[in-house]
């Protein structure tokens, strides 16, 4: 996490959690002119259009107010989804045996993409289980790591009538 990402994460954090959410993680993107101020909130009775409308009213007048980002920006107030963002070892090791997809922020063994189950977390550093061989990835290493929805199948299947 870059140390701006950090500022603003110790900065919006106390709103969000005094709002009875979860702060998730955000991510700060510089795209040109017009950056990107996400915030990934969660709650265990879910998230609607209404708890994301309530964070980014207090939100943005704390920024009015701080004005910690220099230049235009947009603010956007969202829930994890079903491909949930995984920000810090505690969300790692929270979704053991799940698959997640990770993308590092230099080349490891010469590649920065890594998919697969987790199969441990320890410290700092998570194991990717990738194609039956463990991948061990340091967390300051990691730039960007979601979950991967998994599907059931639901029915009886049979097309027997």
């Amino acid at each position: 996490m870059s140390s701006k990402t950090a500022a603003l994460q110790a900065l919006i954090e106390p709103i969000v959690t005094g709002l009875t959410y979860e702060l998730v993680g955000i991510e700060f993107l510089l795209q040109g002119r017009r950056s990107v101020l996400r915030i990934y909130i969660d709650h265990p009775n879910g998230i609607g259009l209404e708890d994301c409308e309530a964070v980014s009213h207090q939100v943005s007048g704390l920024l009015d107010v701080e004005d910690p980002i220099s230049g235009e920006y947009a603010l956007e107030v969202s829930s994890p989804g079903m491909d949930r963002p995984l920000f810090t070892v505690a969300q790692f090791r929270q979704y053991l045996g799940r698959i997640a997809q990770v993308r590092t922020k230099l080349p490891l063994d010469g590649r920065r993409k890594f998919k697969g189950v987790i199969a441990a977390v320890a410290d700092d550093e998570i194991t990717l289980n990738v194609d039956g061989v463990d991948c061990r990835l340091a967390m300051e290493l990691i730039d960007k790591a979601n979950l991967v929805p998994e599907f059931k199948a639901i029915g009886g299947g049979s097309n027997d009538e």
